[in-house]
């Protein structure tokens, strides 16, 4: 009688255990959706979400319009640009070929690019880790040139467009993020393999992970379920990114794939599982070099929780990839209203926040007005270090902030109250400290779980 005593206490505390972790992870969905319903309510996000983790899915929702005029909403079917996350798949290209002895990473350029006078001094390595100080053929392109971007490109004309320049550094020494070295990676696949780039990408990952709602040439591609890209998008303006939308040969092997969640999230398991690739090529790839960049991911950390991540943006479009490895939790945002230089970490930082139970906040649209003799006492330098800094100015009543070492441009920052603004770019708030005289001090970045502490110096 004993023994059937036992068993049922043991059934009954698992039952009640299950029971417990089932509440807490619809919990955890409920705050999800809140969150991100919030987000959406204000205009700042657009587009579809799928978390996950240990292989469970915890949220898979779409949020706001496919079309706007057309008055169709995004699901689960729905195809995004993925812009610069196309990045990871490139190098994971890369490292499969170097497997097949097709190539190497220490390789120098010369092998490839004879015709580039400092060939001899970059590595593919380089072109990875963006440390090759190659010049970045995207600054060349402004919308001016739209009736030229929009359209079929030849590679001669982006390689022109690098190779005219000198570098910007001595390769190996600094890192700077660069689209033209992605786009080499790009025809180095193809030299190498005689076969095209997309061709490469399908063989050796779309296709082993049934990845089967992932394109490039959306141009000439009959699936419905490609979303209309803005760049605006609110009940007032919806402005589309058609008139600015760059064809597939001119984004290439640095920003060119489209995927929907699901096909995001074989990607993401393919991660965790270390499909595709060797074990020594993950750990290749995820080893950080110049300002935590491996090899088409950024190896940082959240909430002191080591993180494998990317963003992109792109005209009408911005997606974030952000994977836990030691929490084994997938974050995968997929925004149909943006542009370049606009970022998801901030949602990212917010939607983790509710996963590992740190403090967070709602999304919210307030923004108050602040007169320009109060403004301006924030203006001024502010100095994270000895060579980084960032600058806040005052034009036409309007704060900006920039941060040119940081890679961050001159963006506007909304006032929440008299010490809390919010800089859109990147889903970052900014907090002014004063004084017991009310002087500003200190600028405090809160920023991908992170407080990134300035000293205003003048």
């Amino acid at each position: 009688m004993k023994k059937y005593k036992i068993i049922f206490i043991i059934s009954f505390i698992t039952i009640l255990f299950n029971s417990k972790a089932q509440q807490q992870t619809d919990s955890i969905t409920q705050q999800l959706d809140q969150y991100l319903l919030a987000a959406n309510k204000v205009n700042k996000f657009n587009g579809n979400a799928l978390i996950a983790q240990n292989g469970k899915i915890l949220l898979q929702k779409s949020y706001g319009y496919k079309n706007f005029a057309a008055h169709v909403l995004n699901d689960s079917n729905t195809i995004f640009q993925i812009g610069s996350v196309t990045k990871q798949f490139t190098a994971a290209v890369i490292l499969k070929l170097q497997e097949e002895g097709k190539l190497s990473v220490n390789d120098k350029l010369n092998k490839y690019f004879p015709q580039f006078k400092y060939a001899n001094e970059i590595t593919i390595e380089n072109l990875l880790s963006h440390t090759s100080g190659i010049y970045n053929y995207t600054n060349d392109i402004g919308e001016e040139d739209s009736a030229i971007v929009c359209n079929t490109v030849d590679k001669q004309l982006a390689l022109d467009m690098m190779f005219k320049h000198d570098l910007d550094f001595k390769p190996g020494t600094q890192f700077r993020y660069n689209n033209s070295g992605y786009y080499l990676l790009g025809m180095i696949i193809e030299k190498v393999t005689g076969k095209s780039y997309e061709q490469n990408v399908r063989d050796i990952i779309f296709t082993p992970l049934q990845m089967d709602h992932s394109l490039f040439d959306f141009k000439h591609s009959a699936d419905t379920n490609i979303a209309t890209g803005y760049q605006v998008l609110n009940d007032s303006i919806q402005k589309e990114a058609s008139a600015w939308r760059w064809d597939s040969t001119v984004s290439y092997a640095a920003g060119a794939i489209w995927s929907t969640t699901n096909n995001m999230y074989k990607w993401a398991q393919a991660i965790a599982n270390k499909k595709i690739l060797s074990a020594e090529s993950w750990k290749a790839m995820f080893t950080p070099h110049f300002q935590k960049y491996g090899y088409g991911v950024f190896i940082d950390s959240v909430f002191g929780k080591q993180t494998i991540s990317h963003g992109g943006g792109i005209p009408g479009f911005i997606a974030y990839l952000c994977y836990y490895p030691h929490e084994n939790v997938s974050i995968i945002l997929l925004n149909n209203e943006g542009d370049f230089g606009e970022a998801l970490n901030g949602i990212s930082t917010n939607i983790s926040a509710i996963i590992f139970h740190k403090p967070y906040k709602l999304m919210s649209n307030i923004s108050v007005k602040l007169p320009d003799s109060f403004l301006k006492k924030y203006v001024g330098r502010y100095d994270f270090d000895k060579k980084h800094h960032a600058y806040v100015s005052l034009e036409n009543g309007q704060l900006q902030i920039e941060a040119p070492q940081g890679g961050l441009p001159k963006s506007p920052l909304y006032a929440e109250d008299e010490t809390n603004f919010y800089l859109k770019i990147i889903n970052a708030r900014i907090e002014f400290v004063k004084d017991a005289s009310g002087n500003i001090t200190e600028l405090i970045a809160h920023y991908n779980g992170k407080d990134e502490v300035c000293k205003k110096v003048k």
